[in-house]
């Protein structure tokens, strides 16, 4: 579009799940500051407005707000058709960043367990994608994937929850070359530890958190967590004309920890063995340890 700057989203309608906290709610945020129109939904209706009012202070614009669980099928076909009806039936951009962690290694995960992180991480996401789809074809827009460094790596503890991010990777570069020929991109972005409320809503306490991001300064090469506004960056990269030519890829925003080998650090560091649960003597599972 001429006249237009550079990474500006200006004239483009955005769909973003998750959008009530964390990475989602900073996209959205950035999304509004970039000019894009949006269509946000969470399962938080409180948290969500906050959210929407923080866009509006951004862009003047007041978001489309549809509350939802994206495991209910039904949700999801009125979340989708929201989005689109209430933007005259565009839809450029798609970020599917909706998901939840579970801590537990084969030992401990249940079937229970499996079937909510497979049907929250990926089952709703295939839903999702599969009705944007025709919407994006018409634009040539395009789909952001939130998966994590879990997607890339292998980590002790969290079986289910990289179970999951491995199938959205491989989601992503499936559907990436189905869409191609429609000139629809499609990438995603695995984040490393971020300063979210993912972990304690999975059962980390506070303690256990603050111990869990002060050993990011082991196990990420940049010695720090990220923030959500850091993976926000990269998906906002993504989404625009500047990556035109990008689709199909895993980028991951996580400090460099893809690239460190755990086994050389110590276990105090985050080596290897700190992401496997730890047994105290009475036989109790300590929590901090995983991922």
């Amino acid at each position: 579009m001429a006249g237009v700057a550079r990474g500006s989203l200006t004239g483009k309608v955005a769909l973003i799940t998750g959008a009530s906290s964390g990475i989602g709610a900073a996209t959205a945020v950035l999304f509004a500051k970039l000019g894009a129109r949006l269509a946000l939904t969470g399962r938080n209706e409180n948290n969500l407005k906050i959210v929407g009012k923080n866009c509006e202070k951004e862009s003047g614009h007041k978001p489309v707000l549809l509350v939802g669980d994206l495991t209910i099928e039904d949700d999801t076909r009125r979340v989708l058709q929201g989005a689109v009806d209430s933007h005259n039936g565009q839809l450029d951009i798609l970020i599917n960043n909706a998901g939840i962690i579970a801590l537990g290694g084969i030992q401990k995960a249940t079937l229970q367990q499996y079937d909510k992180l497979m049907n929250t991480n990926v089952r709703s996401m295939f839903h999702m994608t599969q009705l944007a789809v025709p919407y994006l074809i018409k634009t040539k827009g395009n789909i952001v994937n939130v998966s994590s460094i879990n997607g890339l790596r292998a980590f002790a503890g969290v079986l289910t929850y990289s179970m999951s991010k491995h199938a959205i990777d491989a989601f992503t570069k499936c559907v990436a070359l189905d869409l191609a020929d429609k000139q629809v991109r499609v990438n995603c972005v695995n984040p490393g530890v971020t300063h979210t409320e993912l972990h304690k809503r999975a059962g980390l306490s506070e303690a256990e958190y603050e111990a869990y991001l002060k050993r990011a300064r082991f196990t990420h090469a940049l010695g720090r967590y990220g923030e959500p506004e850091e993976v926000a960056d990269c998906i906002a990269f993504l989404v625009s004309e500047q990556a035109k030519f990008i689709t199909g890829a895993s980028i991951p925003v996580d400090g460099g920890r893809h690239a460190l080998c755990p086994s050389s650090l110590s276990r105090e560091e985050g080596g290897v063995s700190a992401m496997a649960q730890s047994v105290d003597k009475n036989g109790s599972n300590s929590k901090v340890n995983m991922v």
